[in-house]
């Protein structure tokens, strides 16, 4: 049989020999004896190998005839005893009524029956062995023969190689063809057959090592047609290195310009890599049946891959010239992706589709081949030089010039992402980019994912360059003094912490891992929002330092703190509900499952509750003093009525609490009123203590007084609520 087919292969490359005698002898010259004796030469020893190949693949069919038959023997010998067996059993008449013979039956069928599934899946064993068996001799003899053939080529004429090159890649396509099919026995065997694992290991093993070679072989095929493309196309001196945004009117592609032939031997070559590569997906995704598939990592195409390293390769010459103007390394780069994306959608994605490699895009391949190569001449060349100059000035200092150059490599970055990303989502391929693996491999920021340290020297560059713009506006005190709005009262130094912290925000967008954007909010505005709340909090100090809080300036002082700690927190609470943000209360181990702004919200709380106390201590300490004395009198309510009801001690001191709570009229509403009422509260216990559990004896004018006293304290706080006795529970309840 194998010898038919060999016949009818050497028939069908008839066509193929004859163009092989034209090129041989296409002129007069060409039939002098010595181009005789070359050509015959060369036939002959053709004629050699393939007789020996031939030889080899009889001898093995033989000897995997001779196997098959000799277990098809054993295997009909049982299954003819057991048919005989089952024929005895229908004869036996089924109205005997012999109870023992009966119970013989009843004991010996299912032992019977096991025995006949035992027996059915020995055969069905050796029948999928020897199934695999062929198919694997099949295939190491495929590539055996490529392997051989390539060595021999290399001293056959160049008119010929072409002849080879299509041979080796229809012995790749049939090698190919092979694996899928054992792949798919092997599949159903996984599923079906589970305890043949000891079948399955030994023929991945042997389909491993035929990988191992088939592989290359077609890597290496696939490269030479590629150079015989034109790929990569030169890059001096042409369009390429015109790096503006417009396209050049006059654009080669070496992909666009495939015709005919070679069109054709370029698709065959592409849709050979792209089926060995679902061919590694299937064995993998087999192999690793039961564990989390989502966890693994899509490996890039390799087709696109084929692609992106040369190109990448001649475009390091030039990056060698640009080390100290990235921008235009990006610039380049930026100009490579965007020149040949179109064709990836047009060429090479319908090939990709045709192979079936579900949810891969050439346009993000080819997107991400060229973002990782960028990563890699970033990482080795351009990143070492900013750090060493960053790290010239001491761990303690950084020059302004080493910080300039590194902020400005980080701005083209983040803007080279935003471009090269915007290639992919205005085509309307949301893809996904909202995936932080799809993420890392079209951003060139993801350099920082295998290199903490650098990613902690960028947000310490980021940090001083923010603290640096926002301390002379923390020591100005016209940013305190003046109101932003009437609405929420808060200084103007809240927006320059919030414009800062914006910056910071946006620069955290920019990243490509969740992860990664929490540690570097955290490494930048933690400290940029604790810088803020030491700094109300010196003021506060001060203030009570000098006055304790008597003198109106430092009281507003204090005010103004609180208003801003207020505003400031709402504004973290309103951020911590954006999306940005909840991503990141889902990391349990880096948030806490809480907002990434908990611990600076707390604080910036603690120090409104703090201060807001100690203004209503304040207050409380000065009626306290003023009322001692009004307090202490107790003859005063048996005395008749003369002049004014109420007290003039009571009264100036009422006018005091007023005039206070006036002034803090421009605290934020929140903060006012716990200020008031905790006044209130004070105030209330103060006069129950003093006065109605002071062992006091009223006469009638006393008790009219004492009421006339409570209405006056009740008409104060009435400027801020409607039922002020509410908030004085123990006077109310006393009178």
């Amino acid at each position: 049989m194998r010898r038919n087919c060999v016949a009818s292969a050497s028939a069908s490359a008839s066509a193929s020999a004859n163009g092989f005698l034209a090129q041989k002898f296409g002129s007069k010259e060409d039939l002098r004896e010595e181009s005789y004796m070359e050509v015959e030469q060369e036939l002959t020893q053709g004629c050699a190998d393939l007789e020996a190949l031939l030889s080899h693949l009889d001898r093995k069919l033989c000897d995997t005839m001779a196997l098959f038959c000799c277990r098809s023997d054993r295997v009909q010998v049982r299954l003819s005893g057991i048919k005989e067996g089952l024929v005895h059993l229908n004869s036996i008449p089924h109205d005997q009524d012999n109870e023992e013979e009966e119970a013989v039956l009843a004991a010996e069928l299912p032992a019977l029956a096991k025995e006949v599934a035992r027996i059915d899946t020995i055969r069905a064993y050796a029948e999928t062995a020897l199934k695999l068996d062929s198919l694997i001799g099949d295939v190491e003899d495929s590539v055996s023969s490529s392997v051989s053939g390539m060595l021999r080529s290399s001293s056959y004429s160049v008119q010929s190689e072409s002849l080879f090159c299509s041979l080796f890649q229809e012995n790749h396509q049939k090698t190919i063809s092979y694996l899928k099919e054992i792949e798919s026995i092997l599949t159903s065997i996984a599923k079906m057959r589970p305890q043949w694992m000891r079948l399955l290991s030994a023929v991945d093993n042997r389909v491993d090592r035929a990988l191992a070679v088939l592989r290359p072989q077609c890597i290496s095929d696939h490269r030479s047609l590629l150079a015989s493309l034109g790929w990569p196309p030169p890059l001096s001196g042409s369009n390429l290195m015109n790096t503006s945004n417009t396209k050049p009117s006059e654009f080669s592609n070496p992909l666009f310009s495939l015709k005919g032939d070679l069109k054709t031997k370029y698709s065959e070559s592409f849709l050979s890599l792209c089926n060995l590569q679902q061919l590694q997906r299937r064995r993998k995704c087999r192999q690793l049946a039961g564990n989390n598939l989502q966890t693994l990592i899509r490996p890039p195409l390799w087709v696109i891959e084929e692609l992106v390293n040369p190109i990448s390769i001649l475009a390091e010459r030039h990056f060698s010239k640009w080390v100290d103007k990235p921008e235009f390394v990006f610039a380049l780069v930026y100009k490579i992706t965007r020149d040949f994306v179109d064709s990836m959608d047009e060429v090479l994605q319908p090939l990709v589709d045709k192979a079936n490699l579900v949810g891969y895009s050439c346009r993000e391949e080819w997107i991400g081949g060229t973002v990782a190569s960028l990563c890699t001449y970033l990482a080795k060349v351009i990143f070492p030089r900013h750090i060493e100059a960053l790290e010239k000035g001491g761990p303690d200092e950084i020059s302004s010039n080493a910080r300039a150059l590194w902020l400005n490599l980080l701005d083209l970055m983040i803007s080279f992402d935003k471009r090269t990303q915007a290639l992919i989502s205005d085509t309307g391929l949301l893809m996904s980019l909202k995936e932080d693996e799809t993420l890392q491999r079209v951003s060139t920021l993801s350099v920082f994912c295998d290199r903490p340290d650098w990613f902690e020297v960028w947000a310490e560059v980021e940090k001083l360059e923010v603290l640096e713009k926002f301390k002379p506006a923390l020591e100005k005190d016209k940013n305190w003094t003046s109101v932003v709005s009437d609405e929420n009262k808060s200084p103007v130094i809240c927006d320059a912490i919030v414009q800062n912290l914006s910056l910071l925000i946006d620069r955290a967008r920019s990243l490509p891992s969740v992860m990664l954007r929490a540690k570097f909010i955290r490494l930048t505005c933690g400290p940029v929002i604790s810088e803020f709340i030491d700094c109300m909090v010196h003021r506060c100090q001060e203030a009570e330092g000098l006055t304790a809080l008597t003198d109106d300036d430092a009281l507003l002082k204090v005010v103004r703190s609180i208003n801003a700690a207020q505003y400031f927190e709402v504004t973290l609470m309103e951020w911590c509900e954006d999306l940005f943000f909840l991503d990141m209360e889902s990391l349990s181990e880096e948030a806490g499952s809480k907002c990434i702004f908990h611990e600076e919200i707390s604080r910036l709380k603690d120090f409104r509750i703090e201060w807001v106390e100690k203004i209503s201590t304040v207050i409380l300490r000065g009626f306290d003093a003023r009322t001692r004395d009004y307090v202490k009198n107790k003859k005063q309510w048996q005395e008749k009525m003369e002049g004014y009801a109420v007290s003039r001690t009571f009264l100036d001191s009422l006018d005091y609490v007023q005039g206070k709570l006036s002034k803090l009229e421009g605290l934020n509403a929140l903060d006012f009123v716990t200020v008031w009422r905790g006044v209130a509260n004070g105030i209330d216990q103060l006069i129950f203590n003093g006065v109605l559990l002071g062992g006091v004896k009223y006469n009638d004018c006393g008790v009219e007084r004492l009421d006339v006293t409570v209405s006056v304290l009740f008409g104060v706080f009435k400027a801020w609520c409607l039922r002020p006795e509410g908030f004085f529970f123990k006077i109310a309840r006393g009178t």
